[in-house]
């Protein structure tokens, strides 16, 4: 996904920033990347592998329960780690298993595949008995499928996260609700808003970064509007994992430590939530699994 190098000298700069929370993936193809920079940052006695907190994801084409395994073996092996911290299903829908990341027919039709997320999670508890992995999770999971999960018969090992777009423009208040009530963590992708490439993002709502109240309080705090909207996420029990290349921005993303939002302030900017998803995935809306057409 990236051009070659820049995510090994993006971790470096985030290591060096503070950073110790690395969010990656196999389909992003940039995992040795990552192994070399924490490997590097090792050697000099920045951090040792246990400061680290990696996580990794399960791709939809892998969900079957025998290819599990392998494929977080591929991990480890690109990262060259021992363990990940954490092992996620990236999402709920099954596409069909194989090497293509994106299974299309001959007619540019997506191929799906029936998903069993119980049969999958089994497979990654075992892979979590193994010591390949420390914590499981879940990503792009509704309520409907979190329950599929944590009313299992026979869990072992329930998902300690579930990684969601969240943003002051999709607050998400009752999925959070839910997990809070579970002891899951959400994770929140694109917490600044995402990119605006209409070929995978909904352009209906405005750029978040534009917002009028969060850059009102730019003053106040001498913050930029970026900054507000991650201490927003952060102060409300959220994890934030904003996706950055350029070194001033990584540094930018981890300053939200030294000032607190006000609890109006918090409303405030509650009250900007549009209930509006900028990552629709609206190319897999018939899929069986779908997770956004129920209403949290």
């Amino acid at each position: 996904m990236t051009v070659k190098g820049a995510c090994t000298a993006s971790v470096k700069t985030a290591i060096d920033v503070g950073y110790r929370h690395i969010d990656g993936a196999y389909i992003y193809g940039n995992e040795h990347e990552v192994g070399e920079a924490v490997r590097e940052k090792i050697v000099e006695g920045k951090v040792r592998r246990e400061d680290i907190f990696y996580c990794g994801k399960l791709w939809a084409t892998k969900l079957e329960p025998e290819m599990v395994r392998p494929t977080l073996e591929k991990t480890l092996q690109l990262l060259q780690f021992d363990y990940v911290d954490l092992y996620i299903i990236e999402m709920p829908m099954a596409l069909k298993p194989g090497d293509e990341t994106y299974p299309r027919d001959e007619n540019g039709k997506w191929l799906y595949h029936k998903s069993n997320l119980r049969a999958t999670w089994e497979a990654l508890e075992a892979c979590k008995d193994a010591g390949l992995v420390k914590s499981l999770g879940v990503s792009n999971f509704n309520r409907r499928q979190l329950e599929l999960i944590l009313n299992k018969p026979g869990l072992k090992y329930k998902p300690v996260s579930n990684q969601v777009e969240c943003h002051p423009y999709f607050t998400q208040p009752k999925l959070l609700k839910f997990c809070q009530q579970h002891d899951i963590v959400i994770v929140a992708y694109s917490p600044l808003g995402t990119s605006r490439n209409p070929s995978w993002v909904n352009l209906s709502s405005p750029p978040l970064l534009k917002d009028e109240y969060l850059n009102s309080l730019r003053k106040k705090y001498n913050k930029t509007a970026a900054q507000i909207a991650l201490r927003f996420n952060i102060q409300r029990g959220v994890t934030v994992i904003p996706k950055s290349f350029n070194p001033e921005r990584i540094k930018e993303n981890f300053q939200i430590f030294d000032f607190s939002l006000t609890e109006e302030e918090m409303k405030n900017i509650e009250g900007l939530n549009r209930n509006v998803r900028f990552v629709d995935m609206l190319m897999w809306s018939d899929h069986p699994e779908y997770p956004f057409h129920d209403e949290y």
